[in-house]
């Protein structure tokens, strides 16, 4: 039995060295090494380089001043990370349909000139409850209501604006988007 026992238990820890060592030691450097960005969370940082939140996810805005993102579907707070999942809310489901009329008239009495309707990703969750991004539409959808509060052209505004549309996902992809934050934080640096 001392025959078998020797060799398992080298093999054992021949193992756990090369899967719980030196594996996800290379794994970690050609992380860091071909996409560190993304290996760090791709942080995105303000004008004073502080890190102020991710490219992946989400970030609560209300201000009329500021493009707001889509909802959130997370708790006990907005696009909390631990919480992510989706509502499993069906399309006719009541407290969805009461969700989304409350988020419409929010939407409205902060911008109650704006009588073209809603995206439906302005007041609708993505499947994680965290997406960062909005279409084009719901950022046009609110660029009256920005450039007013700023006080902005809204021809310039739309500049930021098609500056900051990502492409589909490999041109095929998903529709183009704009990340809230990043265009959010060029807004508090932009010159009106």
């Amino acid at each position: 039995m001392l025959n078998y026992f020797k060799p398992a238990v080298l093999l054992l820890l021949l193992l756990t060295v090369l899967t719980g060592v030196i594996y996800p030691l290379l794994v970690t450097a050609f992380a860091q090494l071909f996409y560190a960005n993304n290996a760090n969370g791709s942080l995105i940082y303000n004008a004073q380089e502080q890190a102020v939140g991710s490219a992946l996810i989400g970030q609560a805005f209300n201000q009329p001043k500021y493009f707001w993102g889509r909802a959130s579907a997370t708790a006990p707070y907005p696009y909390n990370a631990a919480a992510s999942s989706g509502s499993n809310l069906g399309p006719t489901n009541s407290a969805l349909i009461a969700a989304v009329n409350t988020r419409v008239k929010t939407l409205q009495a902060v911008d109650p000139t704006n009588k073209t309707a809603v995206p439906v990703d302005l007041v609708t969750a993505s499947a994680s409850g965290l997406d960062p991004h909005i279409s084009l539409a719901a950022a046009e959808y609110q660029l009256k209501r920005v450039a007013k509060a700023r006080n902005m052209d809204e021809s310039k505004l739309r500049e930021l604006l098609n500056t900051h549309t990502e492409a589909r996902q490999w041109f095929v992809l998903g529709e183009p988007r704009i990340n809230v934050l990043q265009l959010n934080l060029a807004l508090d640096t932009a010159q009106p």
